[in-house]
Parts: structure tokens; sequence; C-alpha cells
């Protein structure tokens, strides 16, 4: 995984991803990015991790966050957020991405929830990196699975445990449940306004104002986050592009690189070397 992914425009700029074989539900992130702006996306599972140097700046539930050298980042499931610089020589960092069912099943606790996504600690960041390049570095299944009881350990105590009541939930979480199950489909917004009864002019205003992006910003990071599953299973590019609704391999190769910082085919080859 050495090397400048192809598509960043700046040679400072690199990203690599990996699986772990024998430990599901676990993706793993390293990246030094200077001059890249990620476009809002979403990944479906708990973002931890830790900024090592510089420092990043990012839009995340609405507000604009700075996270600087030596603090932990915490992101919750299916929130989407931007990244950028906020220092002039970028800003390294490494993220665990692990699913919420994993999440629960190694631990048998439910309901986590981070209320900070951004903290400085210092020790537990060098701690999250540590275990997070352990794991990178390990083909051992029983090694694999000690780091990552370790890195839960490490960062649990940041977390909460409590279910959110489902009358507490807001009525166009409907809208976000809809895109999920039609994302593969062409949908207008007059098929949004209608899942809440309102005129497309007053549900665009009003989703913005609760989710902080537009209906189409939403769909494509979920479209991209679906393409991302189906590229680790090995599907070709082009069949992904159709399966996720988007137009063809090039549209693709363009909106995964906006969002991920690089392309589906090296992507796919990162996470599916070992």
């Amino acid at each position: 995984m050495q090397g400048v992914p192809e598509q960043f425009s700046d040679k400072t700029d690199s990203a690599c991803f990996r699986h772990l074989a024998q430990v599901p539900g676990v993706e793993l992130y390293h990246a030094h990015i200077s001059r890249y702006a990620f476009e809002p996306h979403t990944h479906e599972a708990f973002g931890i991790g830790a900024i090592e140097a510089g420092a990043e700046r990012f839009r995340y539930r609405g507000a604009h966050h700075v996270a600087p050298a030596n603090a932990v980042v915490t992101m919750n499931p299916d929130e989407l957020h931007t990244g950028e610089a906020a220092t002039a020589d970028g800003w390294r960092y490494r993220m665990i991405y692990l699913q919420p069912e994993r999440l629960e099943q190694v631990t048998g606790i439910r309901d986590w929830w981070f209320a900070d996504v951004s903290r400085q600690d210092p020790l537990r960041a060098t701690q999250i990196c540590r275990l997070i390049h352990a794991l990178w570095h390990t083909d051992d299944p029983l090694a694999q699975n000690g780091h990552l009881l370790d890195l839960i350990e490490a960062f649990q105590p940041l977390a909460r445990h409590a279910p959110v009541a489902a009358e507490g939930k807001h009525r166009f979480e409907r809208v976000r449940d809809y895109l999920h199950d039609n994302y593969m489909q062409t949908i207008t917004l007059d098929d949004l306004a209608g899942v809440v009864a309102l005129s497309p002019y007053h549900f665009q205003r009003q989703f913005k104002a609760h989710f902080h992006v537009t209906p189409h910003q939403m769909l494509m990071a979920i479209r991209l986050w679906r393409a991302k599953e189906f590229l680790t299973q090995g599907l070709p590019a082009a069949d992904v592009a159709a399966l996720t609704g988007l137009t063809d391999q090039s549209h693709l190769t363009r909106a995964f690189t906006r969002r991920y910082g690089i392309t589906p085919v090296r992507y796919q080859k990162q996470v599916a070397r070992r």
C-alpha cells in the first residue's frame, strides 16, 4: 500500500485502506492530507481515530470543528461530514471504522453513541494510533482480536450507552430510511417530499435545516458507502456503478474520489490485497 493515490493532484496527499480478513466489520484507514478537500460523505460505522500531526477542519452535524494534533476523533454512524487541512502542512491521522453490529458483538454492550466528535487527549490519542498501527501490521487473528479489544477499551470511556426512544426520532429520519432503501433508483424531490407530506419547496428547506446537507448530497453519500461494500466483495467497478444508481463507471470514479480521496479501483486493490 505504498505510494500516492494517482487521483490526488498534490504529491503530499495520500490515503490507504485495509480490511482484516479474520475480523469482519472493521476497516482501517491511514492518510496524510495537505491540499485535498473531502466532499460530504458518510460511514455506516463508528469512526474512531486520532490526529498524529497537523490539524483538520471539518463540518459535522451542522457545526465547524478543528481537530489538532493529539486530538481523538469519534464519529457516529451515518453522520455526513467533510474534511480539509487547517494547517499549511495538512494533517496526518489514523482511523478505524467499526460497524455497530460488530462493536456490539465484541463487547456485548448495546447503544453506543459519542456526544463529542473531537477532544484533546494526548495520552489516549497516542494509544489509539499505536493500536490501529498494530492492527494494520499483523495478520495473526489472535493478535488482531487482542489489539481490537484493547482499542475498544481505550475509547469506551468516551462513549454513552443509552437507547434512542422511537417516539423521539424526527420525522425526517423516515426520509433517510427511504434513501437507504431506494438509493439504486432514480429519486425525485417530489418522491422525498411525499414521504413527509410536504411541498418540495418546504421539504428541501426543512431537510437542510435538519441534516445540514441537501437531499442529493445525502443520497450520493449513501450510494458511495454502498459502493465501498460492493467493491469489497470484488464486483467490477462498472457493475458497482449500475448497482448504486450511478450513470457509469466514470461517474462512480469521480464521485468516489471526491468523497474518499481514492479511486474505486485503487480502493478495491487495497482492501483485497491481503
